[in-house]
């Protein structure tokens, strides 16, 4: 398959130079353009569903929601956020891990783990569509991965720490697999539970 590149070639886009994009989705983020998106809770079905590959005819769909991912998720606030939270069925993550002041958007499209480190870490997560809900998840230390930019190339990074373990919880996303999920039935059916009670208590119902 011929290597797709997202946004050449599209004229209702905005014409930028290779490697602009992080500065676009920065700002782009941070203005009234970037309308916030609703995120699913679990158990929406859509959450439990693996997503498609990104493909080339998938540009202005990309361009219109990268910015609007890295806005919700900076508002929720969070450090990532996958398509399917957002109820779209693509493959393709947004990370920023960084400090509030300091953004590093990181956009993920059709990313792919190609290495996982032998040595293990142990990090409590949360998830944004099981808001208040955490636990220990024990994942890869050390991971590399492929993905496509916002500019259609092909890369490869290496990742650890929060970094690494940001990333498996959003590709889990993109497989259909919630952070509980890595639980034992027992807690991760508490831990369901008590989103559904809160769920209702914040319903009114």
């Amino acid at each position: 398959m011929q290597e797709a590149t997202f946004f050449q070639g599209l004229p209702a886009g905005p014409s930028l130079p290779r490697g602009a994009w992080h500065r676009y989705i920065i700002f782009m983020s941070e203005t009234r353009t970037a309308e916030l998106l609703p995120i699913l809770i679990a158990p929406h079905k859509t959450l439990k569903t693996r997503a498609r590959p990104v493909t080339a005819g998938d540009a202005s769909l990309i361009r219109d929601l990268v910015p609007r991912m890295f806005a919700t998720m900076y508002k929720a606030p969070g450090i990532g956020l996958a398509a399917p939270q957002i109820d779209s069925l693509l493959r393709l993550a947004v990370v920023d891990v960084s400090p509030d002041d300091q953004k590093a958007p990181l956009v993920l499209i059709n990313p792919d783990i190609i290495a996982r480190s032998e040595e293990m870490a142990t990090r409590e997560e949360g998830c944004l569509s099981l808001p208040n809900q955490y636990a220990d998840v024990t994942r890869p230390a050390r991971i590399k991965l492929r993905y496509e930019d916002l500019d259609g190339s092909r890369r490869e990074m290496e990742a650890d720490d929060l970094l690494a373990t940001c990333i498996q919880h959003e590709i889990d996303h993109l497989d259909g697999i919630l952070f509980v999920d890595h639980l034992s039935t027992l807690k991760r059916n508490m831990l369901m539970r008590r989103l559904a009670k809160e769920q209702r208590q914040n319903s009114g119902g």
